[in-house]
């Protein structure tokens, strides 16, 4: 469980370390849209999984939540874009963010019952912490757009109250 949740912790530095190495290279809003938007999607998709595996009402009931709260926002993120008339570009970092949560989708896959439970909110806690850091020192500090920063700061609050989520089922599955 401990290789699982440093993998996709390790991953997630990745994600955020990235960017940060070519600060030169702030990414532009078409790339901030792209990984935002990646980052919701990777969630939906975790939680899909544990709706599908899990039997535990608290981690079903964050799954839950997960699923709605990022597909909300992923939608007000599609919709600002639209407006805007910007093409979300992929980069690095969402083909990176891509590639990992793939593999931690499969080995989540492999487990069962109260240990896939505790792999999958440990994750969860993991990955929020990791897209929280993100979005406050990186991305929304490189929005330029003024509406795409006010959505990536509603983002934000929205992540914080999942990570705090997150760390209450963690310390009911101990």
């Amino acid at each position: 469980m401990l290789i699982r949740s440093t993998t996709a912790l390790a991953a997630l530095l990745l994600f955020a370390a990235t960017p940060l190495a070519r600060a030169a290279d702030k990414p532009t809003d078409p790339q901030i849209a792209h990984i935002a938007y990646t980052a919701g999607t990777i969630d939906i998709e975790a939680a899909k999984q544990a709706l599908k595996k899990s039997r535990n009402k608290d981690v079903l009931d964050f799954a839950k939540d997960m699923v709605r709260d990022h597909e909300a926002v992923n939608r007000q993120a599609l919709d600002l874009v639209k407006k805007l008339k910007v093409k979300p570009e992929d980069n690095d970092t969402s083909k990176a963010l891509t590639k990992a949560a793939a593999a931690e989708r499969a080995k989540l896959a492999k487990l069962k019952g109260a240990a896939f439970d505790k792999a999958y909110v440990d994750n969860e806690v993991a990955y929020h912490k990791q897209v929280d850091s993100a979005l406050e020192t990186l991305l929304i500090p490189s929005a330029s757009n003024a509406e795409l920063k006010s959505l990536l700061q509603t983002g934000l609050k929205i992540f914080q109250g999942h990570e705090q989520h997150a760390e209450h089922v963690a310390s009911m599955l101990k």
